[in-house]
């Protein structure tokens, strides 16, 4: 019986895992329906492990967005990457997310399929971007997948388009354990809002700054107040490693920060739906990912 007949409530948690940039933020906020997890052109994105809750019938699914996996080098990156592998484990269902498009099998999936192997997990594989890919180089990338033995079932998808997406929500909905729901019917994430704020004005810094200067930042919620007539003020920091980075970020004349405000702010109001006025003032702190505050708010293990 499928989870849309069934008339008892499942609950269950699956890990969205895959090489940097395959698309696991894109096919999060698809899943949910709305913007949750920011999504740009760069590699490693996701800092946090970023929860999503969709509902399909009588199933609660909660997502979890997990930072790429690869091999890191930085305090930062092993943190990242330890989250990806604690998700994994933690969860009812994993999907591995690779991006079609790609010439072959890259390093860093290799290292998921030989990480999933050495935990005994079964996986589920969802081939993403398939919509730019040729029928032929996706049959031969399906078999060459299935032939790892650890993909219990394949799909091909395009998150950013929606094909194939209800084939794998109907799927995992089914493998959802019996279970009353974790979260409310109308919650769709998990994520304080302040820290959701942050994330997107990130994600607008790194749209914005084509340079290596978007790994070098953080944002910071540091003031948020609600208005009586529904408005909110929220007031941010980024904190950037240098005092040239600072320079970057604000442009001449203040330009870059202004545009990245208003986009931030503009993004931020249709989320939340109320008029937002957001504040942002860009700060010098050299060591700021060496501080364990920042590992907390994003649920990530400083000692990893």
């Amino acid at each position: 019986m499928s989870a849309k007949k069934s008339t008892k409530r499942r609950c269950g948690f699956v890990a969205l895992v895959g090489a940097p940039n395959a698309g696991k933020s894109t096919l999060l906020n698809a899943m949910v329906g709305t913007k949750i997890s920011i999504v740009t052109h760069k590699v490693q994105t996701t800092r946090a492990r970023v929860r999503g809750i969709a509902l399909e019938g009588r199933a609660q699914i909660i997502f979890v967005d997990t930072p790429g996996i690869f091999t890191p080098k930085k305090r930062l990156e092993r943190a990242m990457v330890a989250a990806a592998w604690s998700a994994i484990d933690d969860a009812e269902e994993t999907v591995v997310l690779y991006d079609a498009g790609r010439g072959g099998l890259d390093s860093d999936t290799r290292l998921i399929v030989e990480g999933l192997k050495r935990r005994g997990k079964q996986a589920i594989l969802a081939l993403n971007k398939v919509d730019a890919v040729k029928r032929e180089k996706l049959l031969a990338l399906a078999a060459e997948f299935e032939a790892m033995g650890v993909f219990a079932r394949i799909f091909m998808i395009s998150a950013l388009k929606g094909d194939g997406m209800d084939a794998l929500r109907d799927y995992l909905a089914e493998r959802m354990p019996p279970g009353p729901w974790h979260y409310p019917e109308d919650q769709v994430s998990d994520m304080p809002m302040r820290l959701i704020a942050a994330e997107v004005t990130r994600e607008k810094l790194f749209l914005r700054l084509h340079q290596e200067l978007p790994y070098s930042l953080t944002v910071e919620t540091e003031d948020w107040q609600e208005f009586d007539n529904g408005g909110v003020r929220i007031a941010q920091v980024v904190f950037v490693g240098r005092d040239s980075h600072k320079g970057i970020c604000l442009g001449k004349g203040g330009a870059t920060i202004k545009a990245v405000r208003e986009a931030a702010q503009q993004d931020l109001a249709e989320m939340m739906e109320r008029d937002v006025h957001l504040f942002l003032h860009v700060k010098v702190r050299g060591n700021w990912s060496e501080d364990s505050a920042h590992y907390r708010d994003w649920g990530l293990d400083f000692e990893a």
